[in-house]
């Protein structure tokens, strides 16, 4: 049982360096402090890779409260990732133009998911998650476009996994999306609020 039966103050801790995270929070009338968390990522994903998209994407998450959560005694933190998985291979963030370019060629007329986790820790000890599939169409994309588009973005095209991000220009290389506009940006935020009504951080 943890020390602390509530958390002592009305803000949460976020483990991630994610803009859009924080913002989603901020938004949703959330006060958080951002304090990402330092775990080799690529470790954890070669380590649990035969276990699934589904299952990183949480242990992701979960490792990520985790680690924040031992030094800020009864606050609550947040941990959240997210997998892109094609059809059982997972994407990374492209390291360079040529990466990025070969994942849209790879991505282009084809559908993949995105698979998003979010774990609540305190004082080391994990107290809920959940995790949120969508799934996304890529149209047929021309090497004309592809070019034209990391031109367009720049180096945002390697924040995120798949080189897109689809609240911004990004969302022109779908033909369609299936699921929550939040998961699909990275954190499974309704969910997330229910959670955060029963620890009285929001209104309810």
């Amino acid at each position: 049982m943890n020390s602390c039966a509530m958390p002592k103050e009305k803000s949460v801790v976020l483990a991630s360096g994610s803009k859009i995270r924080s913002e989603m929070l901020l938004r949703a009338g959330i006060a958080c402090d951002v304090v990402p968390a330092e775990i080799d990522e690529g470790a954890i994903k070669q380590q649990f890779l035969r276990n699934g998209s589904k299952t990183i994407a949480l242990v992701l998450a979960e490792r990520k409260a985790l680690h924040v959560s031992r030094n800020y005694s009864c606050r609550l933190v947040i941990g959240a990732d997210q997998i892109l998985d094609l059809d059982g291979e997972i994407f990374n963030k492209p390291i360079d133009r040529d990466q990025a370019r070969s994942q849209l060629i790879r991505l282009s007329g084809r559908s993949h998911e995105l698979i998003s986790a979010v774990s609540v820790a305190c004082d080391g000890q994990e107290r809920w998650n959940h995790v949120d599939r969508a799934r996304l169409w890529v149209r047929d994309l021309s090497e004309e476009f592809i070019d034209s588009y990391l031109s367009q973005v720049g180096d945002a095209a390697f924040t995120s996994p798949g080189s897109y991000q689809v609240e911004g220009i990004g969302i022109q290389l779908f033909d369609r999306i299936d699921g929550n506009h939040y998961t699909i940006l990275g954190m499974p935020l309704l969910p997330l609020l229910t959670y955060l009504r029963t620890q009285q951080m929001v209104l309810s």
